[in-house]
């Protein structure tokens, strides 16, 4: 097993909620040693999903954390549970994180959130300025990446 995985979190039938996926989909096989997976709608699941990796990147739509839709921004703790809650997680990424950190299942977690302003339910349909803050976002997590891998010696 790789000791890095980048987790995408979203539903992609509810529009911009999807973010988080298209953003892990982007780096899926681009980063050598380091999985990728498939978060789904995130809150608990997400605690199995972090077992045994050393260092995870969280990436997930955010509603009301960001001035505009497609604004990222990167949590280097879990966020808040003062942050505004997607409805969609029985609990949020920060508990979730603070769980599988307090059971010893992972070491590091980064989060990167897409403020995504409105969640629509069933569309497949993502907003222009979503889909910037996907572009943004994969930018932010390679960067993130290459400072992890350079830290334990391998190459992304």
């Amino acid at each position: 097993m790789n000791r890095i995985c980048i987790i995408g979190c979203g539903n992609p039938l509810m529009g911009n909620d999807g973010a988080g996926l298209l953003v892990m989909r982007l780096l899926e096989r681009r980063c050598p040693g380091v999985d990728c997976i498939d978060g789904g709608a995130g809150g608990f699941g997400l605690i199995p999903l972090m077992e045994e990796y050393d260092k995870v990147v969280i990436v997930d739509a955010m509603v009301g954390v960001g001035d505009h839709i497609g604004d990222v921004l990167v949590f280097e703790t879990p966020p808040s549970r003062t942050l505004p809650a997607c409805a969609l997680h029985d609990i949020g990424i920060g508990e979730a994180v603070t769980i599988a950190r307090e059971l010893g299942y992972v070491g590091e977690v980064v989060t990167v959130g897409i403020e995504v302003g409105e969640i629509q339910a069933f569309s497949r349909e993502v907003d222009p300025a979503v889909e910037e803050g996907i572009r943004v976002a994969r930018e932010h997590i390679l960067r993130i990446l290459r400072e992890w891998t350079h830290e334990t010696g391998s190459k992304t």
